[in-house]
């Protein structure tokens, strides 16, 4: 029997070749010194051995430096970094599969070791109960200074020419970090927007933000192209909202007026517990017409089931693809996978990046 998940699809106006999702992952390992830029044969090597997957979702890509929120993080707001992606792209595309980029800006989850001495900036200075990894080890977040209007204004058209630069560098589109605590979802939740502007207050006023991003991203380079992250009940990045079926209910509906690519859902709290009570993914399934992406603690039983019973369209895999490269033959075969080493998830080199076993070498 052929299972729907390992069937071609189409996510807006990419053509895939299977429903398996690679989740973005942070990975630390641009070259940090010469400007936040990816590139290097090892990143090549890195994307390539994942190409089975249907759709690829680069790392976290900054649109700013002062968006920067970990080392060695790659960047998509300057010509180098342009350059530096074309090869990952070009590699992936050769292998047969398709990748967006992620592009983000992490607000208050910085420190100013990683932003050239800049303040973390937010939609208001409340400061951030996390940890921020930098090269002088980990250090607390301090008080982010709160956005102007013209600030905020500003930041979205960073967000515009991420997206055009994400085109220029090959990629097939983009995805829009709106989850685990970033700017988008500072903006969105009560819990870190204070303000009693324009952009703060009602659910509207707090959705402002990232309904403006959306539009300057699809005004760019098509609503086809386009997708979002969002994490409803996560409590990541010290973020919380008092009604998020409120919120994220009216973001999700206000984006099916605007025909996105897809949703990627983070179902529950980030890399934990899926039974987090506050929203309902399967309302979200209904109300978005678009491409629907299941992602948080999917085994390949769960993973066939949501796609066969059209609970999600296709399902995104994060910590399987970090040891698993060849993870859709794993998934077909229902193959052991192999286990993921955390200790090498941040780090510099070739170990935990791009020397896990394929079934064809593990023998």
């Amino acid at each position: 029997m052929t299972h729907k998940l390992f069937e071609p699809a189409r996510i807006g106006d990419i053509e895939v070749a299977n429903r398996v999702v690679m989740a973005p992952l942070t990975r630390s390992r641009a070259d940090e010194p010469a400007g936040d830029i990816p590139g290097s044969p090892m990143n090549v090597e890195y994307y390539r051995q994942r190409s089975n997957a249907g759709l690829i979702i680069s790392e976290g890509t900054q649109v700013s430096p002062v968006g920067k929120g970990y080392m060695a993080t790659p960047g998509i707001y300057s010509d180098a970094q342009v350059e530096g992606w074309k090869p990952i792209t070009q590699a992936v595309h050769d292998a047969g599969s398709k990748i967006v980029a992620q592009i983000w800006h992490v607000g208050r989850v910085t420190h100013p070791n990683l932003t050239g001495g800049v303040q973390p900036v937010a939609p208001s200075a409340v400061t951030p109960k996390v940890i921020a990894y930098t090269r002088a080890g980990k250090v607390d977040a301090l008080e982010p200074r709160a956005l102007s209007v013209a600030e905020i204004k500003e930041i979205v058209e960073e967000y515009r020419r991420g997206a055009a630069n994400a085109i220029r560098a090959g990629f097939d589109g983009i995805e829009l970090h709106g989850a685990n605590g970033y700017l988008i979802d500072q903006f969105l939740r009560d819990g870190a927007n204070k303000r009693t502007d324009e952009y703060g207050g009602s659910i509207e006023n707090r959705a402002r933000f990232a309904l403006e991003v959306v539009d300057a991203v699809v005004a760019e380079i098509g609503a086809g192209r386009v997708g979002i992250r969002l994490s409803p009940v996560t409590p990541a990045n010290d973020l919380s909202d008092s009604n998020p079926q409120a919120v994220f209910g009216y973001l999700v509906e206000e984006l099916d007026k605007r025909g996105i690519a897809f949703i990627h859902f983070v179902e529950g709290a980030t890399g934990g517990p899926r039974d987090i009570p506050g929203f309902d993914f399967a309302w979200a399934r209904r109300a978005f017409k678009g491409t629907y992406i299941a992602n948080n603690g999917y085994t390949r039983e769960m993973a066939i089931e949501a796609v066969d019973s059209g609970r999600a369209d296709a399902v995104a895999f994060g910590r399987a693809y970090i040891a698993n490269p060849d993870l859709v033959q794993r998934l077909k075969l229902n193959a052991p996978l192999n286990t993921p080493n955390p200790q090498t998830f941040y780090s510099h080199g070739e170990e935990g990046y791009i020397d896990y076993p394929s079934l064809d070498k593990a023998a």
